[in-house]
C-alpha cells in the first residue's frame, strides 16, 4: 500500500493558491482513476483506490500547511506504513513553472509543510516537486504562494496535473522514470510531422528513358538514275 499526500490549506479561500497545487494533484488522480469520494479522517480528507496493481491512499491534510505532519503521521501509524511508502506532492519555488522533479529523501528547503512532516516521520519519504517559480525576493514568498495562479498559468498547470494522473500508477509501483516520462509527454508532447519535404535533402535525378531501342529503322536511299536524256524520252513513249 502507498500513501500519496498532497499539501495545501483547507477552505475555498485557498483552493486556487500556488501553495495548494498538491491538493490539486490529489483531486486530479482521484477523479481520473475512479477513487471513492474524500472523507474526513486523520485530520484530513482521505480516499482510497487502486493505481495499477497497487492499493493507494490519497490524503489532503486539513491541519493547515504548517501542521501537515500531524495528519500524515496519524495515517501512517494507522496503516502501519514506512516512510518509504509515502510520496508527498508539493509546490516547489526552486523549479520554474511547469517543471517537475521526483526526489527521495533530503531536506525540507524551508517548506513549512515538509518541515512539519520531517518532524513526524523523518525525511526518508518521496517527494514530487511541482515547480511554481520564485517571486525573486524572499520577503515576497509568503504572498506569492498564497496567491492564486494567473490565467496564463492554466495551460501548463492543467498539463502537469494530467501528466501526474497519467503516470500515477507507475509512481505507485515505484517506477519513477516512467512516471516522470508520463508528465513530460503532457508538458512537452512530441511535435507532429508536417509532411513537408526536407529543404536540405538532395533532389533525386530524374529518370531518363532508354531511347536506344526506340530509334526508327533507317530508310534506304533511292538509287541514282544513270539513263541519258534520250533514253529517258524513249522509255517514256515506249
Amino acid at each position: 500500500m502507498k500513501l500519496f499526500v498532497g499539501l495545501g490549506n483547507p477552505g475555498s479561500k485557498y483552493a486556487q493558491n500556488r501553495h495548494n497545487i498538491g491538493f490539486m494533484a490529489m483531486d486530479q488522480i482521484a477523479s481520473d482513476h475512479g477513487f471513492s469520494p474524500f472523507k474526513g479522517k486523520f485530520q484530513g480528507a482521505l480516499t482510497e483506490g487502486r493505481l495499477g496493481s497497487e492499493k493507494v491512499l490519497l490524503l489532503k491534510p486539513e491541519t493547515f500547511m504548517n501542521l501537515s505532519g500531524q495528519s500524515v503521521g496519524e495515517a501512517m501509524r494507522f496503516y502501519k506504513l514506512a516512510p518509504e511508502d509515502v510520496v508527498v506532492f508539493h509546490d516547489e519555488l526552486d523549479l520554474k513553472p511547469g517543471k517537475l522533479k521526483y526526489k527521495m529523501g533530503g531536506g525540507h528547503a524551508g517548506h513549512n509543510g515538509l518541515r512539519s512532516i520531517h518532524q513526524h516521520i523523518g525525511e526518508a519519504y518521496g517527494r514530487v516537486r511541482m515547480g511554481v517559480g520564485h517571486p525573486g525576493r524572499k520577503d515576497l514568498v509568503s504572498h506569492y504562494v498564497l496567491h492564486d495562479f494567473h490565467k496564463m498559468d492554466q495551460d501548463w498547470l492543467d498539463d502537469m496535473l494530467r501528466g501526474i494522473s497519467d503516470g500515477a500508477a507507475h509512481l505507485a509501483e515505484g517506477d519513477t522514470a516512467k512516471f516522470s516520462n508520463a508528465v513530460a509527454m503532457r508538458l512537452n508532447p512530441p511535435r507532429p510531422s508536417t509532411g513537408k519535404a526536407n529543404p536540405n535533402a538532395k533532389a533525386k535525378p530524374e529518370a531518363k528513358a532508354d531511347i536506344s531501342k526506340a530509334k526508327p529503322d533507317p530508310v534506304a536511299a533511292p538509287a541514282a538514275d544513270a539513263r541519258s536524256p534520250l533514253q529517258k524520252l524513249m522509255d517514256k513513249f515506249s
